[in-house]
């Protein structure tokens, strides 16, 4: 659904100018996977499509995304036209932590007239836009340094946030150079930064290595802060904002709060879920009023339910508008289809891509149809096939028909006119017109067209063969 959008227009006008810097370049191996890390799906998206959206609400001057394990794949998988905008794309060779990351971005950052910028992280998906917006505020335009953190139970994994005992920050400590005294504060580091643009070059230039890991660590910035009498400002996210994702676990754990939040949605724009427990959004889906959707139903890409629409148990429905009043029974799947209002699909039918129902069609239990339009009130209720068809209006497509549209080489039209009645079993060969008002006769194999408000049949003559005995098996010795 969507969400509260931070405008460029406003952050502009409130001085605001900013950079934003995603790090994407881990190659994640606790994933055991060859995909990126970045590119690993969340809510049908990848984890970078949820931060790239995330830098886009603040509308930055330059979007800097910094690359490395499978840099090309990931830029393919992000044209610009898909992102919205310029990007600035950066290869880290050889992978040398945060601070590295960072480095290798500033040249195209130091030409930006930005006071502001501001690091996200590729696999922390999870960031809400009104917690981007307040650390941007914090950051008083350049003045301090603002840091993202969270109150977390369980705090393993995470750099601590290190106060004095005024509360002041005084260095964030990552946990593998933490004393136990250290491991023992709740309050965790993000990674989420909001950084004054003429102190940054500088900083940067100061990280050095002697560290656990041998990295260069962004979080160094916080004690170059405050050495320099540059104030820390922090910002409180919630624990789920916190949540990066290192293995199949955590993306898992990050999967079930997106479909629940995505599930409150719904629920609180008036759609009755049977159980917000069982629903899957990977994409979005955009429903009108009185819209019910039973278990375990799954929406992929752009799926609109117009009002009244009903979605029955288990279907999965993928780039799809469902017309107002329709009812998609269960176990049905849709792809890429059209429907019109009032329609009936399934059980267990399949509608896939380029196919246009019209209103009041029912596609019935085992129908499969594909690149094909349906007009209004036709019906093809049992068994049946319909490929690369143009069907009329008010047809009956009797059970078992198959439009035989492929000769083994090239794909071939059916058309069938409006009130047209094809019996049971019938097999059309493409390509092939049914005219208006015709009947096909049951059992028929059509090879020619057949004129309109005709009868057509084609079956070989019916004859009964007396003292007729079936074979036998012959004992084996």
């Amino acid at each position: 659904m969507e969400r509260v959008r931070y405008e460029g227009q406003r952050m502009e006008r409130e001085g605001k100018r900013v950079d934003v810097v995603v790090l994407a370049a881990g190659k994640g191996r606790r994933m055991q996977s060859h995909l990126p890390k970045v590119l690993q799906p969340l809510g049908g998206r990848p984890l970078l499509a949820h931060v790239l959206e995330q830098a886009r609400g603040l509308d930055p001057e330059r979007l800097v995304v910094v690359v490395g394990y499978g840099a090309e794949q990931v830029r393919e998988e992000f044209p610009e036209e898909r992102v919205g905008r310029k990007v600035w794309w950066v290869v880290q060779e050889p992978l040398l932590g945060t601070g590295h990351a960072v480095q290798m971005a500033w040249p195209i950052l130091a030409a930006s007239p930005a006071a502001v910028v501001v690091v996200l992280y590729g696999d922390v998906p999870l960031v809400r836009e009104r917690t981007l917006a307040q650390l941007v505020a914090a950051s008083a335009e350049g003045s301090r340094l603002a840091v993202v953190t969270s109150t977390l139970t369980d705090p393993r994994g995470y750099g601590r946030v290190v106060r004095n005992e005024v509360g002041e920050v005084r260095a964030i400590v990552e946990e593998r150079d933490a004393d136990e005294q250290v491991r023992a504060i709740n309050e965790v580091n993000t990674g989420l930064m909001a950084i004054p643009k003429e102190r940054l070059g500088g900083w940067l230039g100061r990280l050095q290595r002697e560290n656990a890991q041998g990295e260069f660590y962004l979080t160094d910035l916080v004690g170059f802060a405050v050495a320099d009498g540059v104030p820390v400002a922090t910002v409180a996210a919630a624990p789920e904002e916190a949540m990066g994702v290192n293995d199949k676990r955590d993306l898992a754990r990050l999967e079930r709060l997106v479909q629940r939040s995505q599930a409150e949605a719904l629920l609180a724009a008036g759609v009755t879920l049977a159980d917000p427990e069982r629903i899957e959004v990977r994409g979005r889906l955009v429903c009108g009023r009185d819209v019910r959707i039973d278990v375990g139903c799954i929406f992929e890409g752009e799926v609109v339910l117009e009002d009244g629409v009903e979605i029955g148990a288990y279907s999965v429905l993928r780039d799809c508008t469902i017309g107002t009043g329709s009812r998609v029974e269960p176990f049905s799947h849709l792809n890429g289809a059209r429907v019109g209002r009032g329609a009936v699909i399934g059980p267990f039918a399949r509608v896939r891509p380029t196919t246009v129902l019209g209103d009041g069609v029912q596609v019935g239990n085992f129908v499969e149809v594909k690149n094909s339009t349906v007009g209004e009130g036709s019906k093809a209720n049992h068994l049946s096939y319909l490929g690369d068809a143009t069907v009329g209006a008010r047809v009956n497509v009797g059970a078992g028909t198959i439009t035989c549209n492929f000769d083994g080489a090239e794909k071939h039209r059916t058309v069938i006119e409006d009130e047209a009645f094809v019996g049971s079993d019938c097999q059309l060969v493409a390509p092939v017109r049914v005219g208006r008002g015709a009947t096909i006769g049951a059992g028929t194999t059509l090879t020619r067209d057949a004129p309109p408000e005709a009868l057509t049949v084609s079956r070989v003559p019916q004859r009964t063969v007396v003292g007729w005995k079936r074979p036998q098996k012959r004992e084996r010795e």
